[in-house]
């Protein structure tokens, strides 16, 4: 791509809001560099849609009037708009700029299409193309219960341990999470920003985003250094998060939420969409179950869950879920037979109690339980305490 094409990306970034398709459509059409001079014609001379129309066809009155009404947005800004003094600022910060075709640019924000970023403002590591390659989406409510922290935390920490690079949003709750728990596993994670990347937001996370950076992950936006983060580039953010990740998982959301809008994002972009369970009288995990209920998610539970929905694991697919069962509720007592179980289950944690009297208890034989309490001594279940029996603490599990 060429230096101008390059700031003619940088310019639209500014010139237009995230998500604008009628700015998407015409950069596809003409090229950045072309697109952003016919631009300026426009709003100095009037639009001259026949250069248009020589590319794509005849335009009806339907896209003339949205042509009409974008050039009035972009009017107002035009004059503002200095990819030089952005370029600048970002350079300031040991940024880089990425454009579509650079190797580091992440080729999954292509399925967005007319609605793909003309560019991305990067602080930290740049090659997003191959961290993306490997990533997951987490999300979730900013009003985030201590349950819901706690699985994204370790969702995060488990994803990052295999490789995988965690991408959200950067913002209270859920998201801060996440990236917690990459980075205190070492691992990738990408926050993908609603404003400029030398604005913290919320200013509470700034020393989570900087520890982002500093472990080897990247905080990335759309938008050039400076801009605001608003509730609209809140709502678009959202696209990005979806189609950057291999798949998205919802950890907690409530009814209505930024995270419902990720999770539908990435449906409609044909990626996998998971969502973690919650309390079914739980306001937080309202959203989470009305994704599975409608069959946009499928339940996960784990990190080895999600990596096997994100598709990026082989032979070591997540264990079958009961038998994991099995193994968590599992004792090592377990083994032992059903006379010397009883015996065992009779067996006072405190003082000691003679041997006739946990026969009576268990409900078997004195003969039986003399070589049961043997059987559990050697074990190391059972200790004689006087003339009587006791629990050893170990079998308290």
């Amino acid at each position: 791509m060429t230096g101008a094409e390059v700031l003619a990306r940088a310019t639209w970034s500014a010139l237009a809001e995230p998500g604008d398709a009628v700015a998407g459509a015409l950069v596809a059409l003409v090229g950045a560099h072309a697109g952003l001079a016919w631009v300026r014609q426009a709003v100095r001379d009037g639009p001259d849609l026949s250069r248009l129309e020589v590319r794509h066809g005849p335009l009806g009155d339907s896209d003339r009037a949205r042509i009409g009404r974008a050039l009035a947005r972009w009017a107002v800004r035009l004059p503002d708009c200095d990819p030089l003094r952005d370029l600048e600022r970002l350079d300031r910060m040991g940024g880089t700029l990425l454009t579509p075709g650079d190797p580091r640019w992440p080729a999954a924000l292509d399925d967005l299409g007319a609605e793909a970023p003309f560019c991305l403002w990067v602080r930290g590591a740049s090659d997003l193309g191959r961290s993306s390659a490997g990533s997951v989406a987490i999300v979730g409510s900013r009003a985030a219960t201590s349950y819901g922290e706690r699985v994204a935390f370790d969702l995060a920490d488990g994803l990052a341990g295999a490789g995988v690079c965690v991408v959200s949003g950067g913002a209270y709750g859920i998201d801060a999470a996440a990236h917690r728990g990459a980075v205190a596993r070492d691992g990738r994670t990408l926050v993908l920003l609603a404003g400029g990347v030398d604005r913290a937001y919320p200013a509470g996370n700034a020393r989570l985003l900087e520890a982002v950076v500093g472990a080897g992950g990247a905080l990335a936006s759309e938008v050039p250094p400076g801009s605001l983060p608003t509730k609209s580039r809140f709502l678009q953010r959202n696209r990005l998060i979806a189609a950057t990740g291999r798949a998205t998982v919802v950890v907690e959301a409530a009814w209505r939420s930024g995270a419902m809008s990720t999770a539908h994002h990435a449906a409609r972009l044909l990626r996998p969409v998971g969502a973690v369970p919650g309390l079914v009288t739980s306001v937080a995990s309202a959203g989470c179950h009305r994704l599975l209920r409608d069959g946009v998610a499928v339940c996960v539970t784990d990190a080895a869950e999600v990596r096997e929905l994100a598709g990026l694991i082989g032979a070591d697919l997540a264990a079958d879920p009961e038998a994991a069962a099995d193994a968590r509720v599992a004792r090592p007592q377990d083994g032992l037979d059903p006379v010397t179980r009883r015996v065992l289950d009779a067996l006072p944690r405190r003082g000691s109690a003679p041997l006739d009297r946990v026969a009576s208890v268990a409900g078997v034989s004195v003969a039986e339980a003399r070589g049961a309490v043997g059987l559990l001594e050697l074990e190391g279940w059972a200790a004689r305490r006087g003339d009587g029996w006791v629990l050893v603490a170990r079998s308290t599990s």
